[in-house]
């Protein structure tokens, strides 16, 4: 099966220079890599149920009511998580295009990509989102999510990225 579509061709999935193909394999891996960290992070330091992080995640739209919803709104939590790491990837593929040094140098430009998601997130997207305002800042926290967003979001982005775009 070579030849089609880049299907089969030398190990890739999709062409190489596809940045469809940056945007699915580095917006699935950073999906797992980060939701995993979580898991063991929150879950495994902190006794945090996972299906309690999903609902945190859905409360992002369904507010309070998203600690109620049992497995149903962990599954949107789960959905949205992947949609967020999806989302952060095409917006680092796209920026590449215009910014070679991006998939050039992606041991600096991919940590610095995850500490930029941290932050936007943290204190953007949540923020303006329905997830219940709370909790008073942690320097720790912080830093545990700082260092989770650098390896498993910012670095495995700009590897792919660089993989599939770097000519």
């Amino acid at each position: 099966m070579t030849g089609r579509a880049g299907v089969g061709t030398k190990g890739h999935w999709f062409r190489p220079h596809s940045a469809l193909g940056a945007i699915v394999l580095g917006g699935a891996l950073c999906g797992v890599l980060d939701i995993s960290a979580a898991f063991v992070v929150y879950g495994g330091l902190f006794g945090v149920n996972p299906v309690l992080i999903l609902q945190g995640i859905a409360s992002g739209i369904l507010g309070r009511r998203a600690f109620n919803g049992g497995y149903p709104v962990a599954l949107l939590g789960l959905l949205l998580h992947f949609f967020i790491a999806f989302t952060a990837t095409f917006v680092y593929v796209q920026l590449s295009r215009w910014v070679s040094l991006l998939v050039q140098h992606v041991y600096v430009s991919g940590p610095l990509y995850g500490v930029a998601v941290y932050f936007f997130m943290g204190y953007i997207a949540v923020p303006l989102s329905a997830h219940s305002k709370g909790g008073a800042f942690s320097f720790s926290g912080m830093i545990i999510g700082v260092v989770i967003h650098i390896f498993c979001v910012g670095l495995p982005i700009a590897l792919i990225a660089r993989r599939y775009l770097h000519t």
